[in-house]
């Protein structure tokens, strides 16, 4: 549960009024500005959600007849929403104090503008508040792409982790991975709390990636754009050679990229996850490799023929 206390705590707004309020819970990641409500079209009040005032709003409340201020303020409040955030450089105004004392919510005032203090609010609300799953593998940023590692015990992904850490990249969550979906297209990993920092290598026990190669290899969260899968080598399957098809995985409503790599003795898999991040990330820029081989492959042989 996510309180108003909460968020004041993590963003150190200045509450202006309403501490009654503080132990309210906000439910909805998304954020509000009640702009036309305060023309007094409330028929599409999102009231469940937090209000952020800027300065546009409160310059056209300042537009508004005496009696019109009082009436519209007194509805905004009676849906009972967690909270009012005023952006930087905006004057609280009596009436919504008032209100804010009478009905026990919650005021505060935010040190940002107010574009930045929507986005930072939706970022920070949406990886408390959407529906998360928990997976077994270790997530690193290796060369800007988020890389989910999978595979079962004992076949070393905390070791490939410890050694792409080594090489400069970044963990960001080692056995268990929290994630959650921020919008359509973007999953996001992260290690729960108390895992933050850690890596786990058998022999050796827990060690602290921060306190071994500096904080430059540690990342709070990241978009996972690869799912690697490690498995035993098995001579019975068959392994794409080219990579010309490209497999997907499916979590929430998002597809990411896929790829099984085989393990046996004598292939060094952490070079083979490096490879398939910077093969990957060349696919996001629009190069693939495998699509040119085949369509200069094709060329040659209409010239021969």
């Amino acid at each position: 549960m996510l309180t108003v206390n909460d968020l004041v705590k993590d963003f150190k707004f200045e509450i202006i009024s309403g501490h009654e309020g503080l132990d309210r819970e906000i439910e909805k990641p998304q954020v509000s500005r009640p702009g036309l409500e305060l023309a007094g079209l409330f028929e599409f009040y999102e009231y469940n959600r937090i209000q952020v005032i800027g300065s546009k709003e409160v310059h056209f409340y300042g537009w508004l007849q005496d009696e019109e201020r009082v009436t519209r303020t007194r509805m905004l409040f009676d849906r009972k929403p967690p909270m009012f955030v005023f952006s930087k450089n905006v004057e609280v105004p009596a009436e919504f104090i008032k209100n804010s004392n009478e009905f026990g919510i919650v005021i505060c005032k935010s040190s940002k503008k107010t574009s930045a203090l929507i986005s930072s609010l939706y970022l920070f609300l949406s990886s408390k508040l959407e529906e998360r799953k928990s997976l077994h593998g270790t997530l690193l940023d290796v060369s800007g792409i988020g890389v989910l590692i999978r595979g079962k015990s004992g076949l070393g992904k905390s070791e490939v982790a410890l050694e792409l850490v080594r090489r400069g990249h970044q963990l960001v969550a080692d056995d268990r991975v929290d994630i959650y979906q921020r919008e359509y297209g973007v999953i996001v990993g992260e290690a729960p709390e108390i895992l933050k920092k850690y890596l786990e290598i058998r022999g050796i026990g827990i060690v602290n990636v921060v306190k071994l190669f500096g904080v430059k290899a540690y990342k709070e969260d990241k978009k996972i754009m690869l799912v690697v899968d490690l498995e035993l080598w098995d001579q019975e399957l068959t392994y794409d050679r080219l990579g010309t098809e490209e497999e997907k995985i499916k979590f929430f409503d998002t597809e990411v990229s896929y790829v099984r790599i085989p393990v046996s003795p004598g292939r060094n898999v952490a070079s083979l996850v490096e490879v398939a991040a910077m093969n990957a990330r060349l696919k996001y820029l629009g190069t693939n490799s495998a699509l040119e081989f085949t369509q200069e492959l094709d060329a040659l042989l209409k010239n021969k023929k």
